[in-house]
């Protein structure tokens, strides 16, 4: 595990100096302190280098934003649909992730029940937008259903999601 972590990471990454490391435990993950947690353990598989930095993320996917959107400044609206996980997302490589999370945007606005698909080498699925109308509130929902194949093995999750007024997703319920 390199020590040499830069302190330039935005949003929910954690932003770590080198006296904040305090030990590589004997799974090889790093423990920190730092002024969001008292201790974060972080495993080895949640970092990742850009532009000779690296970023750590203690939680959830590892992702360069969401959908082709290359910080969190600009992927917020679209995180809400990691809520709606499958399995097989976790044997997906970046560039896979970036086709998946194309396809979940893309369909936010697609027409009802026009499938979007995307592939990228061993790995497929679509997001369909199935259902849309608004709550008693006046929010806009919309119900997507997801499927994924990868390596021959295929998973299908459904999930409701409703827009909030400042244009973000908020998953509101999810299925397999």
């Amino acid at each position: 595990m390199n020590k040499n972590i830069q302190n330039n990471v935005k949003s929910n990454d954690i932003k770590i100096k080198n006296k904040d490391i305090n030990n590589v435990n004997k799974n090889n993950n790093v423990v920190i302190n730092n002024n969001r947690h008292n201790t974060v353990v972080v495993p080895s598989n949640r970092h990742r280098t850009y532009r000779n930095v690296v970023v750590v993320r203690p939680h959830g996917h590892t992702y360069y934003g969401y959908g082709n959107y290359y910080n969190d400044n600009d992927a917020w609206k679209w995180l809400a649909f990691t809520a709606i996980t499958l399995k097989l997302l976790d044997n997906l490589n970046e560039q896979q992730e970036r086709e998946h999370e194309a396809a979940q945007v893309k369909a936010t606005t697609a027409p009802i029940n026009e499938q979007i698909n995307w592939s990228d080498g061993g790995a497929s699925g679509s997001v369909t937008a199935t259902r849309e109308g608004t709550t008693t509130s006046g929010r806009y929902c919309r119900e997507f259903q997801q499927k994924i194949t990868v390596g021959g093995k295929n998973e299908n999750a459904y999930g409701t999601a409703c827009q909030n007024q400042d244009g973000s997703w908020e998953i509101v319920s999810t299925g397999s």
